[in-house]
């Protein structure tokens, strides 16, 4: 657990420095805070924050992803920019899409940098809503452009505060996630309406949209969609993302900054088309847990904690009384019970009094952590 970093210290006297000779890409230095520090005295403490399936103990199917590997690997090398089309067209196939509209990446992240390198220059300035996970900050700060933010507001649901979206003459796109991580809200058919209509670009992280638990979501038409293996078949470890791409002359810009990169394996795209017919039944035993997990929630959170809507994804934000700060709350919770969670802050909530867990911890572990620390 890491507190936003912060510039380096300066060095002592005399001390030998390499950093006058790095770009400001590098000016970051993620100090231990308390949590950290604490964390690493509870080696084996409850981690209610488990956010990689195959950490999870969930089923997979070694042995067939292994047989479709392993025949895929016969594959020769033969790049295409854009993705192999054996690949773009399973993604096509499965979104409903035209194969040309598909552009395939090494990650979602690699995707947001694709995007920022096509839509901004340095000193421009993307959107994007909070709370929300807090790797966005990194990626525009790699691409020297200012992630600015605009608020969800919880109003029986959490909401996008389409007032106090401020777009000026460096606004380069809208940034979305769809549904929220980590308040799982999806952004209505109403919200996008509005959205597209304010002039500029709008990404859309769909990488939860396959996991709808008490709403129901649709894809943002007309966005730079981004999808990929890591949420939608639960391997992030293969390394396979995508974006749909909502016109051409976008699509022929993107190819000129991925031929510089070629980053994604022939192996996994070769064999992307059988992973795909895969996906559906490790998404059905992700579902099945976040599912379950959060009904256990719903049974144990009472008293003055209050278990906040998920309308989808891996998350639940949990709302206590303001009688600490976030991280106390989350000390108190590692050091008297023995449980890891994440405090509000990680996502930069606009106050106190939240913290949130993940849906795809291990379920019995889930109801042990949450029962220690707000069962009534």
């Amino acid at each position: 657990m890491w507190r936003r970093p912060l510039r380096p210290p300066a060095p002592e006297a005399g001390a030998a420095t390499l950093a006058g000779v790095f770009s400001r890409r590098t000016d970051w230095n993620a100090q231990p805070n308390r949590l950290s520090l604490a964390r690493a005295r509870h080696p084996d403490a409850l981690d209610l924050t488990v956010s990689n399936p195959t950490k999870a103990a969930l089923p997979y199917p070694l042995d067939e992803l292994s047989a479709i590997m392993a025949r895929a690997a016969h594959a020769a090398y033969d790049p295409e920019p854009l993705g192999l089309p054996v690949a773009r067209e399973a993604v096509a196939r499965m979104l409903g899409c035209d194969a040309a509209e598909i552009v395939i990446t090494a990650s979602t992240s690699e995707a947001y940098s694709f995007l920022f390198k096509l839509l901004c220059d340095p000193g421009d300035n993307v959107l994007t809503p909070t709370p929300s996970y807090p790797l966005l900050e990194h990626l525009a700060a790699m691409e020297m452009i200012e992630l600015r933010h605009f608020p969800l507001e919880f109003h029986r649901r959490w909401e996008i505060e389409l007032s106090r979206i401020e777009i000026d003459e460096r606004t380069r796109a809208v940034i979305v996630v769809n549904p929220n991580n980590p308040t799982g809200s999806f952004v209505t058919p109403d919200e996008q309406r509005t959205i597209a209509g304010l002039g500029v670009p709008v990404i859309s992280d769909e990488v939860f949209l396959d996991y709808p638990l008490e709403g129901a979501g649709t894809t943002f038409s007309g966005a730079y969609a981004l999808g990929g293996l890591s949420k939608s078949a639960g391997l992030p470890h293969y390394k396979l993302g995508w974006i749909r791409v909502p016109d051409a002359s976008a699509v022929a810009a993107l190819e000129l900054i991925a031929d510089n990169f070629l980053s994604v394996a022939t192996a996994v795209q070769v064999a992307l088309p059988e992973i795909l017919a895969v996906a559906p039944r490790i998404r059905a035993a992700i579902a099945a847990r976040t599912r379950a997990n959060l009904d256990a929630a719903k049974r144990i959170v009472g008293g003055a904690a209050q278990l906040l809507p998920v309308e989808g994804g891996w998350s639940a934000v949990i709302r206590i009384p303001e009688t600490m700060t976030d991280e106390e709350f989350a000390l108190d919770a590692l050091e008297r019970h023995d449980v890891v969670i994440h405090p509000g802050y990680f996502f930069d909530f606009e106050r106190e009094g939240y913290f949130v867990v993940s849906l795809l911890t291990p379920c019995e572990v889930f109801i042990d952590g949450l029962s220690r620390i707000v069962a009534p």
